[in-house]
C-alpha cells in the first residue's frame, strides 16, 4: 500500500471506497491507482468542456444515459458539478442499479443528483428543459446509440460517449454474409474475429457520421492506452447548428456498400 498522494483535494475518498478505487481501509494498490489514472484521464476530456457550460455560473444539466452504477455521474459531480451550480442525472434500464445509486447519493449528499428508471423511450419524457451535456461511458451495444439519439433530440450542446461492445452490425455483417460474398470488400468480415472488428470500426464511423448530419462538430480520440483497455474510444461531439448533409449522403452510402440498408431509419434520422 502506499499513500494517498495522487487523489484529489476536493475527492470523496468515501465516493472512492464505494467505486472500489480506494480499499475500505482507504488504501490505494496497484490496481486501485492504474484505475484512479483512468478516472482522471478521463476527467482531463471533459472537464474543460464543464468549464465552458458553467462558466457563466448558471445552473446547466448533464444527462448520463445508461449509466448503469452512475459511475461516471458520481465521478463528475466529485471533481467539478458539486462547486457549481450543475446538475446530474442519471438515466438506467435496471432499477436495482437506480436505487442502489440514489442510496449512495443520498448518503455523500450529492444533492443535485438524479436517478431516473426508464428506456430510451421514455427518458425523452422523463427529462425536460435545456440540455447541456449528455454523456456514456461503456453504454453496452446499442445503448450508445440510444444516448446519442437522446442528445440528439434534446439537442444537447455536448455528446460525449465511450462506446463498448458494438455487436449490432457485426450481426448483421454475418446475416448479408452470404449475399455480399461476391464483393471483395467482403475479406474484411470473412473471418469471425474480423467480423467484429469490422463491425465496431464501422458503427463509430457512422455514429460520428450520424452527428455531423444532425449539426455537431466530431472529435475522434483515444481514450487510454491499448495495454488499458481495448475499449479506448472517445467521440466527443460539439453541438455547431449546421447540418452536414454530405455527412447524410455518406452514411447511406456505406450503409449499401456493406448491405446494410436496414440500418437506414437508425443513422438517417431526421
Amino acid at each position: 500500500m502506499k499513500p494517498l498522494d495522487e487523489i484529489k483535494p476536493q475527492q470523496s475518498l468515501e465516493l472512492l471506497k464505494e467505486l472500489h478505487i480506494l480499499t475500505r481501509d482507504g488504501k490505494i494498490n496497484q490496481d486501485s491507482r492504474r484505475k484512479l489514472k483512468q478516472v482522471y484521464h478521463l476527467y482531463q476530456f471533459i472537464e474543460p468542456i464543464l468549464t465552458e457550460v458553467s462558466c457563466d455560473g448558471l445552473p446547466f444539466h448533464l444527462i448520463d444515459h445508461g449509466s448503469g452504477k452512475s459511475y461516471l455521474g458520481f465521478i463528475l459531480y466529485d471533481l467539478f458539478i458539486k462547486l457549481t451550480q450543475g446538475r446530474v442525472t442519471s438515466i438506467e434500464i435496471n432499477e436495482k442499479l437506480v436505487n442502489q445509486a440514489e442510496a449512495l447519493a443520498k448518503k455523500l449528499e450529492f444533492t443535485r443528483m438524479d436517478f431516473v428508471h426508464s428506456d430510451v423511450e421514455g427518458s425523452l419524457n422523463h427529462v425536460s428543459g435545456d440540455i447541456d451535456i449528455v454523456t456514456a461511458l461503456h453504454a453496452c451495444d446499442t445503448a450508445t446509440d440510444d444516448a446519442i439519439t437522446f442528445g440528439i433530440k434534446k439537442n444537447a450542446k455536448w455528446i460525449i460517449v465511450i462506446p463498448c461492445c458494438q455487436a449490432e452490425i457485426a450481426r448483421h455483417l454475418k446475416k448479408q454474409k452470404t449475399k455480399s460474398l461476391h464483393m471483395p470488400i467482403s475479406e474484411l468480415w470473412r473471418h469471425p474475429l474480423h467480423t467484429r472488428e469490422i463491425g465496431s470500426h464501422l458503427t463509430n464511423v457512422l455514429r460520428c457520421l450520424q452527428l455531423e448530419s444532425q449539426g455537431y462538430q466530431v472529435t475522434v480520440t483515444e481514450l487510454v492506452g491499448w495495454e488499458h483497455s481495448m475499449k479506448n474510444e472517445i467521440i466527443i461531439a460539439k453541438f455547431i447548428g449546421q447540418k452536414n448533409n454530405k455527412s447524410k449522403s455518406r452514411i447511406k452510402n456505406i450503409l449499401d456498400e456493406f448491405q446494410l440498408q436496414e440500418l437506414q431509419s437508425k443513422f438517417l434520422c431526421e
